[in-house]
């Protein structure tokens, strides 16, 4: 089961949107709740301020004309603060009901119409209304209440009666914070998409630059993340193709100049003794015999030394076929020894041969693998002395197989290991003189590194030379 709240770089793209979305929305809920409750809070400080002190008290004198001294109403009122005046036709007080708090005993009738204006600013609220006929000695009634205690307003909305500010101000502040909180979310998940963006962006213009060593983090949804992972593995294969290509061209360039080199010596040799054969200065048969037979030592010197160039080249080559089969390869490597037996004999090599009898199964091309055997073989033939001990053994492991050609002949100048496998290094003078052509080495570690394997080089103990090639099982 996926879980939505991994880190950002394990959660896909669309999962990472939608969170964001829903606290977008859970931001935007709390901000209308937050603007709800200052309201609440607003109306409820304001009210608490200016209502009567009972919220059924009724502020028309109308109510009170009935009974004007006594019942429910008045206790109401007076509780309030408020009084009544019972005033007669000249609008003189006659009477009161209720403790009243100024000295006026008369009213113009300019006063009253002036208070029953009831502004702000009028330290009393106002309400007049004819008294009933039972009251014939009296003409009106006039409401008194202290003006802190009651809120005037013409409009009917009683949320409005209580803001401290217009319904319109709220609106429109609340409107402001929801468009700015909009404009926030909508710059946050931009940025979130236009920053991986653009750190892609730079890496592909790097790149583009010639900068292959161009290396990109990102820190982003999955989507970007596996972006950057592909970018950084095709920047390295062009890298690293690059290189090899590079260097592919200096070692061809190398190639050239060293076979020049190897075939100029021979050929010069094989001019050499052809001109005094030319010239009649091999006069006798034995010396004819000798120029001829050392001539036709050169020119196979110089043959060996081309085919093994052409196939150099041609293991570098694109068309180069590769036949790897997973197949037996005791038994193959046996019949490899004896085939070579003939010359290990002639060279009076003690030879060890170590295979396994159970059945062994690898991966490799036989016809490559032959090569690289016959060819580690033939170089401890050619450079050791009679009586060296030669031992091919077979060594499987749970994942790859590996093959040790050992002698404990004369051993390969430690100065020449880290060179030993490339094209046209030889070993001593003895080595030199002997007719090698300095690729064998080279073209058995290219053959075997076709094969998905590798060739490498030690001693240990009494084998002075140890080349072992490792395939995959």
């Amino acid at each position: 089961m996926k879980r939505p709240w991994k880190t950002r770089d394990q959660r896909p793209l669309h999962i990472s949107l939608t969170l964001d979305f829903l606290l977008f929305n859970c931001m935007l809920l709390m901000l209308v709740l937050g603007v709800y409750i200052f309201i609440n809070i607003d109306v409820t400080i304001n009210s608490g301020k200016n209502v009567i002190a009972d919220a059924n008290l009724k502020i028309e004198a109308r109510e009170y004309r009935g009974q004007p001294a006594n019942g429910i109403e008045n206790r109401r009122l007076l509780e309030s603060g408020g009084w009544l005046e019972v005033l007669d036709n000249e609008r003189n007080v006659v009477s009161t009901v209720g403790e009243k708090r100024d000295e006026v005993s008369q009213y113009s009738e300019d006063a009253i119409y002036e208070a029953l204006e009831n502004r702000k600013d009028q330290p009393y609220y106002y309400s007049m209304a004819r008294m009933d006929e039972a009251h014939h000695d009296a003409g009106w009634l006039l409401l008194k209440i202290p003006r802190d205690r009651v809120k005037i307003s013409i409009n009917s909305d009683p949320l409005e009666v209580y803001l401290n500010q217009s319904v319109s101000f709220y609106v429109f502040v609340g409107t402001g914070l929801i468009i700015l909180l909009t404009v926030i979310y909508s710059y946050w998940v931009a940025r979130r998409i236009k920053k991986p963006l653009r750190i892609i962006t730079l890496g592909l213009n790097q790149m583009t630059e010639g900068n292959y060593s161009m290396r990109i983090k990102l820190y982003a949804e999955k989507e970007f993340a596996r972006i950057g992972d592909t970018f950084n593995y095709m920047a390295g294969v062009i890298e690293r193709t690059t290189r090899e290509k590079a260097q592919a061209e200096a070692s061809k360039q190398q190639l050239m100049v060293d076979l020049s080199h190897d075939l100029k010596t021979p050929i010069t040799s094989i001019q050499g003794y052809a001109q005094a054969l030319v010239e009649g200065r091999g006069e006798d048969k034995e010396r004819q015999t000798r120029y001829l037979t050392y001539i036709y030592n050169k020119s196979s010197q110089v043959t060996k030394l081309i085919q093994n160039t052409l196939e150099l080249l041609k293991i570098d080559s694109p068309d180069f076929l590769l036949r790897v089969e997973r197949q037996e390869l005791g038994e193959f490597l046996r019949e490899i020894v004896a085939e070579t037996y003939g010359e290990i004999e002639q060279k009076n090599f003690d030879l060890k041969l170590n295979v396994p009898d159970h059945e062994v199964m690898a991966s490799y091309d036989a016809e490559l693998l032959s090569r690289v055997i016959h060819n580690l073989i033939a170089n401890a033939l050619a450079y050791n002395p009679p009586g060296t001990r030669l031992r091919v053994e077979l060594m499987p492991s749970d994942d790859k197989i590996a093959i040790e050609i050992a002698d404990n002949g004369i051993g390969i100048p430690q100065e020449l290991w880290p060179t030993i496998f490339d094209p046209f290094v030889r070993g001593d003078e003895a080595r030199t003189a002997s007719g090698g052509t300095g690729l064998g080495l080279s073209i058995a570690k290219r053959n075997t590194e076709k094969m998905g394997g590798t060739l490498h080089l030690s001693r240990k103990g009494k084998d002075a030379t140890i080349f072992t090639i490792e395939i995959p099982k």
